[in-house]
């Protein structure tokens, strides 16, 4: 053991310095060494009859792969000829308790030879860990007859039944490691591209072919000599990244999590480059590998014959349109391997023959295209059937797969827009872009056309109906999967740098001078809405007039506010939420207004002031409100007569009749949202009431969602806050109670906030879980706004934090 200890020590030492070349075929031997050590000198052995009972030790799973990583199971199997021994547990006890001991996972099964074949044959989770059995010690004809019994009786006689479970199984894991989260902190086992990937490639070929390696992938003529290379290198990355976390961790960990990534960066050495922080590197350099090996496994899965719906019977096999390109097995080809080279168009051509037919490209066309990519030169880039040819590509409703992804796969799109090389599994490390660059670029496009799709109920109303409305789409599409491209390049405001991109590019390839302008207004403006809709007052009428005056055009607003959304909805769940697309949407209406009507609508909001005012006094009267109420109009502000409905000004009145002379006094109701409370609070006005009452519902375990903030010119507060509802409904009143004595108690100095708050931030650890180690900032902005000064915070959100800001800004 102490021998086992030692080299374990030592393996793990190397790798951590560099040595990484052959660590997993070592790291498994030493433990090959120790069983067949164990089992030369067992005091058990010669006691459970093994003469006429032999057994033999079989290593299973990534320790029969000879792929063991540090914390990985050492997954065993002690098959016996015949029936189990009684003494097979004392076995175990000399075998395997030892490595426990000292701190390894280490899996057995005890099970007799036909056990373990009844077992495999009704249980495929049993028999897929068979598929990576190797010999490690005992009797080695035990384990030769087990692996032919199990090829002759299960595998030959019930092989496309496994296949189609191994592929069933592949399709549901990628379905849920897709989320989001799993995105932003990939798991190099299980996620998409992962380990299990390839596994799945090993256990298909194994079952149709015999493939127990990948190296006779390559031999078979299944991978081309640069994809073995390639998903080698991959593989090998992978496993790397696996085991630095596992000595990180210190345990078996393969969800690369937020908190572990900058300092596995820094522990591969990467460094900052280009714009881009090591951590950003990193994961670019992860993502571009699992990207790989997840299409190899694709690919090899369509060439199988296992992805793919079965054409009905008797439907005819669609034809092209494009001499040099036929249809075969359902996928498109080249016809011959000089095709492509007596044609160069053909490139185009069959990605567009791809969208129009919905049909994927062949491994052979896939290579044959990454083979001739030379004959993308700025003669194809720039002639007008290549433009035509893609923009045929870009408007094609989105199909089951995306030949756009295809494209980049296969380097095509590189080729065809250079720009795009630039921002190739580029990563913005933040908890809001889920996607590489390049792949985010794509899913907006999806995202864009979907909004002309009448089965994707996901969309938001206002979009469909605008899309619609747009007669040509090509510029938007092109917009959409360019408007990130300035990210190539180092330096701050994307955006323009981006426009700039896109100007160059478009004039060189003949485009309009108008076409051009609207590309790159697009491209520089991507972010104009969102920011302003999230950032500002949209109740402010010159927000939405600032916005109008740059953007000018009612169809540039269209063709920006479906940019805007379509964008949002590709960077992650974070970005866009119900909160976003309602302001998103209030801010576009407002702007279209003015760009329909004309910046001077002060006499129609006179007017809707006064209609509100007489609604108002007709309700105050059925509720028997004094006339002398009537004198709070003269004291409320024009934005909040403007944009708060009558029914809840009458309710602020109400709540104003009912202040008398306490500090304070607040209704909390329901909204439409069963899981949201909105919170009308009104009181005499003082220095630091906004904090106080923010860090009050802090104190109380109150989520803040959004405020209000309204001081009327008769000194009275009016703070609107929409919290997150308690957990628990049953004890809701209670806790609103101890709420209520708490905001007294801190008005009236009878509790220090900010000392309960940090004595409660230590105690519950309440701080941001997770940053992406950018630092905080802080903008005063007095130029956007005629009559307010603007402070941005840039942050992480914490329990408390809006308290810490109302309350450093009070100070």
């Amino acid at each position: 053991m102490k021998t086992l200890k030692k080299k374990r020590r030592e393996l793990i030492h190397g790798l951590l310095e560099g040595k990484t070349h052959a660590f997993l075929i070592e790291y498994t031997r030493i433990f090959d060494e120790y069983f067949r050590s164990r089992f030369e000198t067992s005091k058990v052995g010669p006691r459970i009859d093994i003469i006429n009972n032999p057994y033999a030790i079989v290593a299973l799973g990534g320790y029969g792969r000879e792929e063991q990583c540090i914390h990985s199971d050492v997954d065993l199997l002690f098959l016996f000829e015949k029936n189990i021994p009684d003494k097979a547990e004392e076995l175990i006890r000399e075998i395997v308790y030892p490595m426990w001991d000292i701190n390894l996972e280490v899996g057995y099964a005890i099970r007799s030879m036909n056990e373990c074949l009844s077992l495999a044959e009704k249980d495929f989770d049993v028999l897929t860990p068979l598929l990576d059995a190797r010999f490690v010690c005992g009797r080695s004809l035990l384990y030769t007859e087990l692996m032919e019994e199990m090829r002759e009786k299960i595998i030959v006689e019930r092989s496309h039944r496994i296949i189609e479970w191994l592929v069933e199984r592949n399709r549901k894991r990628h379905v849920y490691f897709g989320d989001s989260t799993f995105l932003l902190e990939p798991n190099l086992k299980e996620g998409q591209g992962g380990l299990r990937d390839y596994h799945t490639m090993l256990w298909v070929a194994h079952i149709k072919f015999g493939i127990k390696q990948l190296k006779n992938f390559e031999y078979d003529g299944f991978l081309s000599r640069d994809e073995y290379r390639a998903l080698t290198h991959a593989l090998t990355f992978i496993w790397n990244v696996r085991n630095r976390l596992h000595a990180l961790t210190g345990r078996k960990c393969d969800q690369l999590c937020f908190e572990d990534q900058i300092k596995l960066a820094n522990r591969l050495k990467y460094k900052k480059e280009n714009g881009q922080q090591p951590v950003e590197r990193f994961l670019g350099e992860l993502h571009g590998k699992m990207e790989f090996v997840k299409q190899q496994l694709l690919i090899f899965l369509h060439e199988m014959g296992f992805a793919k719906k079965g054409r009905r019977l008797g439907k005819r096999v669609p034809t092209t349109r494009f001499q040099g390109l036929e249809v075969r097995g359902e996928m498109l080809n080249f016809s011959s391997t000089d095709a492509v080279r007596q044609t160069p168009a053909l490139l185009m051509n069959i990605f567009e023959e791809s969208a129009r037919l919905k049909l994927p490209l062949s491994v052979e066309a896939r290579r044959s295209v990454k083979k001739n990519l030379y004959l993308v030169d700025d003669e194809f880039r720039n002639s007008d059937a290549a433009i035509r040819s893609f923009e045929r590509v870009l408007i094609t409703p989105p199909p089951a797969f995306n030949v756009l992804s295809e494209m980049l796969s296969t380097e095509f799109l590189g080729e065809f827009i250079p720009e795009f090389k630039g921002i190739a599994n580029r990563i913005q490390y933040d908890e809001y872009h889920v996607y590489p660059v390049d792949r985010h670029l794509l899913r907006t496009v999806q995202s864009l056309k979907g909004f002309g799709s009448s089965e994707d109920k996901d969309t938001p109303p206002l979009c469909k109906d605008i899309y619609k409305e747009l007669k040509d789409r090509k510029l938007l599409l092109w917009a959409a999967l360019l408007h990130d491209i300035g990210k190539g390049k180092p330096g701050k405001n994307h955006s323009l740098k981006g426009a700039k991109i896109a100007r160059t590019l478009f004039t060189k390839r003949g485009f309009q001078p108008n076409e051009v302008d609207t590309i790159s207004f697009l491209i520089q403006e991507h972010l104009l809405l969102m920011n302003t809709a999230t950032r500002r007052d949209i109740n402010d009428e010159e927000t939405a007039l600032l916005c109008a005056r740059k953007v000018k055009d009612v169809t540039r607003l269209k063709m920006l506010y479906l940019l805007t959304a379509s964008d949002a909805i590709s960077t992650g769940p974070k970005a866009w939420t119900d909160w976003s697309s309602v302001l998103l949407r209030d801010l576009f209406l407002k702007v279209m207004r003015i760009l329909e009507k004309g910046e001077l609508a002060s006499h129609e909001a006179v007017e809707q002031v006064e209609k509100k005012k007489k609604k108002i006094f007709r309700s105050m009267k059925q509720f028997q409100i004094s006339e002398k109420f009537k004198g709070l109009f003269n004291v409320m502000s024009p934005r909040y007569l403007l944009y708060t409905p009558a029914n809840e000004i009458l309710e602020h009145i109400q709540l104003y009749k009912s202040l008398n002379g306490a500090d304070f006094v607040w209704n909390i109701a329901k909204t439409s949202d069963a899981n949201t409370r909105r919170v009308n609070i009104c009181a005499k006005d003082r220095p630091g009431l906004f904090s106080k009452i923010a860090g009050n519902f802090t104190l109380n375990n109150f989520d803040i969602l959004s405020t209000q903030v309204y001081t009327w010119r008769n000194h009275i507060a009016l703070d609107i806050f929409e919290v997150k509802a308690p957990l628990d409904e049953i004890f809701e009143t209670d806790k609103w109670v101890r709420a209520e004595k708490s905001l007294s108690a801190a008005l009236a100095g009878r509790l220090d906030l900010a000392s309960a708050l940090g004595k409660k931030m230590l105690s519950s650890r309440s701080i941001a879980p997770r940053t992406s180690g950018k630092p905080n900032k802080v903008v005063v902005d007095n130029t956007s706004s005629s009559f307010f000064t603007i402070i941005e915070v840039f942050t992480y959100d914490f329990p408390g934090l809006l308290f810490c800001i109302a309350d450093a800004i009070f100070r």
